[in-house]
C-alpha cells in the first residue's frame, strides 16, 4: 500500500468511525503498526487536518476547510443527492434550505464532469404526504442537543392531555409521519419520545447536562430498537 493511499484511507477511516477513536483501532483498520499509526497522524496533521485527541485517548477528526475537496465515485454522488433530496422533503425549514445549499456548494466544488452528474442525479426524493410543521423552532431545539442545555415546553399527547416538561435534548428522528425528538424527561424520569408538532412555548434552562448526551442517546437508541424488534414502541 503506498503511502497516499494509507493517509488517505485513514482519513476516511476517522470520518466513518465515531470519535474519539483508538490508535489501536485505527492501526488495525489501516493495516499498519501503531508506531506507524502515529507517524501517519503527525503528517496529516502538518498537512492541514485538525485531528484532536492524542495517545492513549483516541483521535478525532475535525474538518478543516483548508484540506483539498475529496472527489467522489458515481454511486457516491447519488447517494449525496437522494441524501439531500430527502432532507429538503422532511427537513424543518431551516434544514431544508441547509440540504439545498450544500447542494449548491456541492456542485460548485466538484470537477466539471462529477458536478454535471450532480445536477442531473438519476436518483431523487420525494413526498406526496406532507410531514406536520414542528409547533417549535427545530433549529433551536438542535442547538440545545449539541450543547446539552436542558429545555422545557408545553406538550400535549395522542389523547389530547396537556402537560409541561423539563428534558435533555437527546436528538430527533424523522419518523414517516413526524419529527420526533428523544430525550430522557425529567417528570417521567425515563426516556420518551416527543412529536415536534404536538410541542410548543420552547425555552432554554440554561442547564446543562454535559457530557452525557452522547452516551444517553446510544443507550435511548437501543431500546427503541429493541423495542420495535419486540413490537412494543409506537407514538
Amino acid at each position: 500500500m503506498s503511502r497516499t493511499h494509507r493517509l488517505f484511507q485513514l482519513m476516511q477511516t476517522l470520518r466513518r468511525l465515531p470519535g474519539p477513536v483508538t490508535a489501536e483501532r485505527l492501526a488495525q483498520e489501516t493495516g499498519v503498526s501503531p508506531r506507524t499509526l502515529y507517524r501517519d497522524i503527525d503528517t496529516l496533521r502538518g498537512m492541514g487536518a485538525v485531528i484532536d485527541g492524542a495517545a492513549g485517548y483516541g483521535y478525532t477528526l475535525i474538518e478543516d476547510a483548508s484540506l483539498p475537496p475529496l472527489t467522489f465515485d458515481d454511486e457516491e454522488i447519488e447517494a449525496l443527492v437522494v441524501g439531500l433530496r430527502e432532507v429538503q422533503q422532511v427537513g424543518d425549514p431551516a434544514l431544508a434550505r441547509a440540504a439545498g445549499s450544500a447542494l449548491a456548494k456541492l456542485r460548485a466544488r466538484l470537477p466539471e464532469a462529477q458536478a454535471r452528474r450532480l445536477h442531473h442525479a438519476v436518483l431523487t426524493a420525494h413526498r406526496f404526504r406532507p410531514i406536520p410543521a414542528p409547533g417549535v423552532d427545530a433549529a433551536v431545539l438542535r442547538r440545545a442537543a449539541w450543547e446539552e442545555v436542558q429545555v422545557r415546553f408545553s406538550y400535549t399527547d395522542k389523547d389530547g392531555a396537556p402537560s409541561q416538561r423539563e428534558v435533555q435534548p437527546l436528538g430527533i428522528v424523522f419518523m414517516d409521519q413526524s419529527h420526533c425528538l428523544l430525550a430522557w424527561c425529567l417528570l417521567r424520569g425515563d426516556f420518551r419520545v416527543f412529536r415536534l408538532d404536538r410541542m410548543a412555548g420552547l425555552e432554554l434552562t440554561g442547564t446543562s447536562f454535559r457530557p452525557r448526551r452522547a452516551a444517553m442517546l446510544r443507550t435511548h437508541l437501543e431500546r427503541i430498537e429493541q423495542a420495535a424488534k419486540s413490537h412494543t414502541w409506537g407514538n
